[in-house]
């Protein structure tokens, strides 16, 4: 059985970064790479699968009971994030961690340090893989990936291991908020799932922040700035004026828990024209409607001000709190926390500060709450797993398998 290291160093070497600027499926080409190698892995193991023309690796193993249990899947998608580079990517495989600094050798100067990530020494004693400073490391989520491929090749190999239905899905874009747009639910042929998408080891997660996207375009109007006074409209400085009537305390570095926020995540512009792009968060739904009416409000005085067509904003809804479609199978929580007990694994049921796949999934019928995949510090250089983390992963999987099989 191959080491579920090797696993997880296999697949990060191949670069997966999607493109928010694509309008194709998956966003980029070098995805399919890595899709095309679980299909194939996967077909190697014997087991029933498939890889369509959206990117989507589904598969599923056939219960080998004499009863009917419900089928339960198991989803991570292979694409990283935008944020930091997914290419050439060189691990630093750190054995009995002693609780010091981590020095990521590819920048020099550049150290993974308690002093700044407390929770390191929560893994004094245990193999921490960490970047080299240059990329992030992709444990989102190909550690999830490798925890499911994992588990999939315990099942396989071991036919005495007693389950119903496995079904498991692969998605590339999720971290551009498409991973599951054109995800054929009813051929995935689940009842239940969980994503393997969650962070650091225990975390368990049935709700999510409500989304949307906010795009404001500035109009101005650029005069020779000697011959400006009362002439010139600075598309640059409006939209700064714009920004400044959002609460300035309700940004993500000044939130946590069930805090939401308005996030300013680009901008681009000349006095003549300027491009403003935010991301709106709430887990409470009429919260997060409030804030979409403060963001239309903030550019309709813009217009009041400057003049119509001043600001022009296009809001729109990304993915909404799953709570409300897990909760009434609450029992698939009460599996999740069991199974990571059998794991020797404290759950810590918490609300996800972002989203999932599994989000958009409960609202299209498939119940799908969050499982740790063992990562910290997500989108970065400074990204890192605990392998001791990985393997209670997919033994938790290993171990909702049989609970689903009762």
């Amino acid at each position: 059985m191959e080491k579920l290291l090797n696993r997880f160093l296999r697949y990060v070497s191949v670069d997966t970064q999607s493109n928010e600027e694509s309008e194709t499926q998956p966003s980029a080409a070098k995805e399919w790479d890595l899709l095309k190698m679980l299909k194939d892995e996967l077909q190697a193991l014997g087991v029933d699968v498939t890889l369509d023309e959206f990117g989507y690796v589904m598969a599923s193993i056939p219960s080998n009971l004499d009863k009917d249990v419900p089928a339960v899947g198991f989803i991570a998608h292979v694409d990283t994030a935008p944020d930091a580079s997914g290419a050439n990517i060189k691990p630093q495989i750190v054995e009995n961690y002693d609780g010091g600094e981590i020095a990521l050798k590819g920048v020099p100067g550049l150290a993974l340090k308690p002093s700044e990530f407390p929770e390191m020494l929560h893994y004094v004693g245990q193999t921490l893989i960490t970047t080299d400073g240059t990329t992030l490391l992709g444990a989102d989520d190909k550690a999830g990936v490798a925890e499911i491929m994992n588990a999939v090749q315990y099942v396989v190999e071991h036919p005495e291991f007693k389950h119903g239905k496995i079904c498991i899905g692969f998605t590339p874009d999720e971290e551009i908020g498409r991973g599951v747009v054109k995800f054929d639910v009813p051929r995935f042929g689940a009842d239940f799932a969980y994503t393997m998408d969650g962070g650091e080891v225990g975390e368990l997660e049935f709700e999510n922040f409500n989304a949307a996207s906010a795009k404001i375009h500035i109009q101005g109007s650029n005069v020779h700035p000697g011959y400006a006074k009362g002439k010139m409209r600075n598309a640059i400085h409006i939209g700064q004026e714009l920004n400044a009537l959002l609460p300035a305390d309700e940004r993500p570095e000044y939130t946590e828990g069930y805090e939401g926020f308005f996030h300013l995540i680009s901008f681009k512009g000349t006095v003549e024209e300027a491009d403003f792009a935010y991301i709106i968060r709430d887990h409470d739904r009429e919260k997060f409607e409030e804030r979409k009416r403060q963001m239309a409000a903030a550019a309709d005085a813009i217009n009041a001000k400057y003049g119509p067509g001043t600001a022009t904003a296009v809001i729109k809804d990304q993915y909404y709190n799953m709570r409300e479609q897990v909760e009434p199978h609450y029992f698939i929580i009460e599996k999740a926390v069991k199974a990571m007990e059998m794991a020797g694994v404290k759950a810590k049921i918490q609300p996800i500060r972002g989203g999932t796949d599994g989000a958009n999934l409960s609202f299209r019928g498939l119940p799908c709450p969050n499982i740790f995949a063992g990562g910290l510090n997500f989108h970065g250089k400074m990204e890192f797993v605990p392998l001791e983390s990985m393997e209670k992963a997919s033994q938790v999987i290993l171990n909702l398998i049989s609970l689903f099989a009762e």
